[in-house]
């Protein structure tokens, strides 16, 4: 071979290298993910199922971006809920910072609607939506340094920001003559949001605590008491009255490791993509 011919194949043979041993490393990676699903749900006897959101790394700009719960990932979990047997037990291990409301809702009704035990899952965080999805469930296992946090609903757009919808109608609530049409109904937007989460909070708590706690839980984390960000920890939950306790599974950890921020966009929601029969629980 000629000197020219040795260079092409080296060049070919790295460009392969690069190419094929990322691939077989995530191809490894994904496999003991399943692995580990599979033996948390013998453990556990429960549908095991993953919604995990990682700060990602845009693959041309190399630009961070955070991953939020969307239409995508609930259209995704209502598919793995409706293949559970209605009496089996659902896990949902839960690492997000929230996202859109109407995503949330869908998740927690269909969560409240499972028959069979429903247990969150969260070892690190589970803020705002993820909070909201946490309130349809029997149990919240948190790791002792996890939070949740309110779900009062956040209002505007990329461009122009967000604001609170509580802080909207409380500064709505100042005398201001150059006031205009679009404040005005910003504010209008606020209150029904406002009420809608509230009503929300709600439905999702009754059954599980009584009527006047509900109400009370329902006002505390939709109307503006704290920052959106507030970390409630497992202590203070505990103290509101949420159903929550420190015993989270030691797999769960493990798997968390097998959810690294990469590069290239993988599923937010993962679960073994079969129906289930009641029998399963037992393999």
């Amino acid at each position: 071979m000629t000197a020219g011919s040795w260079i092409l194949l080296i060049v070919f043979v790295v460009l392969a290298l690069l190419f094929v041993i990322p691939r077989v490393f995530r191809w490894r990676r994904d496999r003991r993910r399943r692995e580990l699903i599979r033996q948390l749900e013998h453990e556990r006897g429960s549908r095991v199922i993953t919604l995990i959101h990682r700060q990602e790394i845009m693959t041309l700009l190399g630009l961070p971006f955070s991953r939020y719960i969307d239409i995508d990932d609930s259209e995704q979990l209502l598919r793995a809920i409706r293949m559970t047997p209605p009496e089996m037990p659902i896990d949902l291990l839960l690492h997000t910072p929230g996202g859109l409301v109407l995503a949330s809702d869908q998740i927690a009704y269909a969560l409240k609607r499972h028959d069979g035990r429903v247990t969150i899952i969260v070892p690190h965080f589970a803020m705002s939506g993820g909070t909201l999805i946490a309130l349809a469930a029997d149990e919240i296992l948190m790791d002792p340094d996890a939070v949740l946090g309110p779900v009062d609903p956040q209002l505007g757009s990329i461009p122009r920001g967000s604001w609170p919808a509580a802080s909207i109608l409380k500064a709505l609530e100042k005398d201001n003559p150059n006031r205009d049409d679009e404040t005005l109904i910003l504010g209008d937007v606020a209150r029904k949001a406002i009420d809608q989460v509230h009503a929300t909070v709600r439905e999702l708590l009754e059954g599980r605590v009584p009527d006047e706690e509900a109400e009370r839980l329902a006002a505390l984390l939709s109307e503006g008491r704290w920052t959106h960000d507030y970390p409630i920890r497992l202590e203070e939950a505990r103290h509101l009255g949420l159903p929550v306790a420190g015993a989270v599974p030691e797999l769960v950890y493990e798997l968390m490791t097998l959810y690294p921020r990469r590069s290239q966009r993988r599923p937010s929601v993962e679960f073994i993509p079969t129906p289930y029969r009641t029998r399963d629980r037992d393999r």
